[in-house]
């Protein structure tokens, strides 16, 4: 647990101290970081694959798992102002021994998953907008994520403003394109309705949850909140609370505008050109240059190479933050990066569906949420842990549901698959 009051001001007196504006302003950013997950390549392969093949019909699970995800990231950001410590910490310290290194292994092959969605992502980005090869644009991707994970060397603040810059990219062009190919407000609405299209739909809805609760981000924000402002006593804690909440609704609300706007693109453009063909990022690119004009094609070429250069590089934190919470070491990135980066090379080099490869990666993440969600809940409602900031029963229950009901996608969607 943190520890008793300090002498001096605290971190977040220091920022109120700032004014209204630019004192909450300087508090929001972990949960800026986080969206950004929301958001990566895998989103495009699975918002534009459930829009192209049932138009709006899945809609409603974008904006279920979204707020699901608000629950999720809220409470892995009050780890880290509660207790000073991190989620995989956390795991270590109270959890059995043989549990921990079995999380750990998991999050190591997830990671590898995730990977593969930001760097094929990324290095189809390249390839549209400047020809580049695929195999060559993967540790082109590499690069440009270590620059900008260098940024948090020089203050935690610059960092996040960059990834906060190249989330607001994507954020203006999937704005740009809803604008450019228009959409249809009736079959929209008619989308927010829970239904299916035949069992079809449920690898996109198990997907789109996957690609939605990325599990590598609920280790990761507890990491950005644990140490990033210092509080005297609970009672400011409670407070600094209170702006993660903000810093949650405001950062995962942008994401979740961001994939309802790319599910509805799709669905336009299939309704305009009737060319389903996947729902590939290939064609969707190819289908705006025909329909909206190359503006409306860069800007979604451009969106895509900012998800993927963001996405890497947040993915490439979490992976430290994974390895140094669960087993207490660490390895050099360029090393780590190595390894976890294999299977994207992988699938570059044989030349393997992108889109369909992103899609199954977002699958795999969904069999990795469980893993992470089920011991934030478990931890989270433990009074030696959290001490004054425990859960309250409600939201142990509400975050016990979102964790039961992934559970039950994903065990029915293992279902069908053996069954069939």
């Amino acid at each position: 647990m943190p520890g008793a009051a300090e002498a001096g001001p605290s971190g977040l007196s220091l920022l109120r101290s700032r004014g209204r504006v630019r004192g909450v302003l300087s508090l929001l950013g972990p949960a800026f970081v986080a969206a950004v997950a929301y958001v990566d390549p895998g989103n495009f392969a699975t918002n534009f694959s459930a829009g192209a093949q049932f138009g709006y019909t899945l809609a409603w699970v974008i904006v279920a798992a979204n707020l699901m995800a608000m629950l999720v990231q809220y409470l892995s950001a009050k780890v880290g102002v509660a207790t000073g410590r991190d989620l995989p910490e956390l795991c270590r310290r109270h959890l059995p021994k043989a549990v921990s290194a079995g999380l750990w292994v998991q999050a190591e092959l997830i990671a590898m998953a995730t990977d593969l969605a930001e760097f094929v992502g990324a290095a189809i980005g390249l390839n549209l907008i400047f020809g580049v090869p695929l195999l060559a644009a993967g540790p082109m991707t590499a690069v440009v994520a270590f620059g900008i994970l260098a940024l948090d060397q020089r203050g935690y603040r610059r960092f996040e403003l960059a990834i906060a810059g190249l989330l607001g990219i994507v954020l203006l062009g999937f704005g740009y394109d809803l604008a450019a190919v228009g959409t249809d407000p009736a079959g929209a609405a008619a989308g927010l309705v829970p239904g299916f299209t035949g069992s079809g739909s449920l690898l996109l809805v198990a997907g789109i949850i996957g690609a939605t609760v990325m599990p590598h981000v609920i280790y990761l924000h507890s990491a950005l909140t644990k140490s990033r402002v210092s509080c005297h006593d609970d009672g400011e804690r409670r407070e600094l609370l209170r702006f993660q909440r903000l810093d949650v609704v405001v950062a995962l609300g942008a994401a979740g505008l961001i994939n309802l706007a790319m599910l509805f693109v799709a669905a336009s453009l299939f309704s305009h050109t009737g060319a389903v063909a996947g729902g590939s990022i290939e064609a969707a690119h190819a289908g705006l240059a025909r329909l909206a004009g190359g503006g409306a094609a860069l800007a979604f070429a451009v969106a895509l190479l900012a998800s993927g250069f963001s996405s890497s590089s947040v993915g490439t934190y979490a992976g430290q933050v994974v390895m140094q919470g669960f087993i207490g070491r660490r390895i050099p990135l360029f090393v780590r990066r190595a390894v976890t980066m294999a299977p994207a090379l992988l699938v570059l080099g044989l030349g393997l569906p992108p889109t369909g490869s992103l899609v199954l990666s977002q699958v795999v993440l969904a069999f990795g949420i469980p893993f992470a969600l089920v011991p934030l809940v478990l931890l989270t409602r433990r009074v030696d842990v959290m001490g004054p900031l425990v859960n309250r029963p409600l939201t142990t229950a509400a975050a016990g549901a979102v964790a039961v009901l992934i559970i039950g996608v994903n065990g029915y969607l293992l279902w069908t698959v053996l069954a069939g």
